[in-house]
């Protein structure tokens, strides 16, 4: 197999130039090179690079944002790392024609960081088997091989170091956070936890606890955090069973009371959790994006 190939452009994206970035092969990983995108009159970068997920053996893109005045300075930044990164930055590319238009907000908010979304398996349920940490004992989850620490295992030894390598980042733990949402935020919260060596700040959006909550219960006790951990913890009325009014604040859900047991053991433990009800909020980017500054803001000031 090549060690690298070209990536895809989007048709209302411009290329910078000759600047595609082949990254080697390292611990037995090929990875496989991208080209950096600039959006139309805007300096931010989009770089995305097609990079091998062992697990699989198949190979996942990533798509990293750096900030406007990256080639401009020699800043070190901190680093963020998200799970279904086809759907952060641009509708063309996301999975409903809807992103979070992370992009916009990082472009005008007064922190610059490094994001790296990570693309997950688009093949019948692979999504679902890679982002999840644990075993059900029925129904969907029972019928295949968990295969969430793997990716956690993943992006710790693999992605997360030739990021490291490539950018000017901050590596510390204390400058590096994770997040996503639905089974992604199972697994922000998952990484954040089993990971807390890596990751100080999680932001677990929407998060898909119904069938696993015993055992995430059992993990936090397993393996307490850092103080100085940050969690963000939320959800929204308008997919929550059991809500009792949709058009205000929940506090009586499976919902809630799910998010509230694991603010409550983060808080045990010392770390601070934030609990964020979105009034009218259902399960999907539109109203997942109007979370990010709210989670943007409180991880990171």
């Amino acid at each position: 197999m090549q060690d690298w190939i070209q990536t895809d452009l989007q048709p209302e994206q411009d290329t910078v130039g000759p600047q595609g970035k082949i990254f080697g092969a390292f611990a037995g990983t090929a990875v496989i090179a991208g080209l950096r995108i600039k959006a139309k009159q805007e300096k931010a970068m989009i770089i995305k690079n097609d990079f091998r997920y062992p697990p699989s053996g198949a190979i996942r893109r990533l798509h990293i944002y750096l900030p406007d005045d990256y080639d401009d300075t020699d800043e070190t930044y901190p680093v963020m790392y998200f799970f279904d990164g086809h759907n952060l930055f641009f509708d063309s590319d996301a999975t409903y024609g809807k992103s979070w238009g992370l992009k916009e907000f990082l472009d005008g908010w007064d922190k610059k960081m490094i994001i790296v979304g990570m693309e997950c398996g688009h093949n019948g349920n692979e999504r679902l088997w890679e982002y999840s940490p644990y075993r059900a004992s029925r129904g969907m989850f029972s019928e295949h091989e968990p295969m969430g620490d793997a990716t956690m295992q993943w992006i710790v030894n693999d992605v997360k170091p030739m990021i490291d390598r490539e950018f000017r980042t901050y590596p510390n733990r204390e400058c590096t956070g994770i997040g996503g949402s639905s089974m992604g935020g199972l697994m922000a919260l998952y990484g954040l936890v089993r990971y807390n060596d890596v990751f100080s700040k999680g932001a677990c959006v929407s998060s898909a606890l119904g069938f696993c909550q015993p055992k995430v219960m059992i993990e936090m006790n397993n393996d307490p955090v850092s103080p100085d951990t940050r969690a963000f913890l939320s959800w929204g009325t308008g997919e929550a069973p059991g809500v009792q009014d949709v058009n205000a604040i929940d506090c009586h859900s499976g919902t809630y009371r799910r998010n509230k047991a694991v603010a409550n053991k983060f808080e045990k433990q010392g770390a601070a959790a934030q609990l964020y009800c979105q009034v009218g909020g259902h399960h999907c980017e539109a109203d997942w994006e109007k979370q990010v500054p709210f989670f943007m803001n409180w991880l990171w000031k």
